[in-house]
């Protein structure tokens, strides 16, 4: 198994967190727990995990090495989607050292 993680700036998390797992829950398993600030994904090809902290949202997808740059795909480019008032980046970094996406506003993924 292979992980990415990334930390997204915002005073938002929770709000994000919880939104990202009821849209997405609509295709996948997913679970949001409101006084952890915890979202849990199960996706075919992998999980994620999104962990609101006061000060941003941390973000966790782990999946055969693969499949992991589609894990990145799917939870950055939502996430992006959602907060594109507030301009968030998502920044993936892999566990091989290998460099991971990037989303920004305008839904753009980059450094496959």
């Amino acid at each position: 198994m292979s992980r990415s993680e990334a930390r997204v700036a915002t005073d938002r998390s929770a709000r994000y967190a919880k939104q990202l797992a009821s849209h997405l829950g609509r295709k996948v398993t997913a679970h949001f727990d409101a006084d952890s600030g915890r979202a849990d994904l199960v996706f075919s090809a992998g999980t994620a995990t999104l962990q609101a902290e006061p000060d941003a949202l941390l973000l966790s997808v782990e999946g055969a090495a693969d499949d992991l740059a589609g894990l990145e795909d799917v939870v950055g480019r939502h996430l992006v989607r959602f907060g594109s008032k507030d301009e968030l980046v998502v920044e993936w970094h892999r566990d091989n050292g290998e460099a991971g996406l990037v989303h920004r506003n305008a839904g753009e993924a980059a450094g496959e």
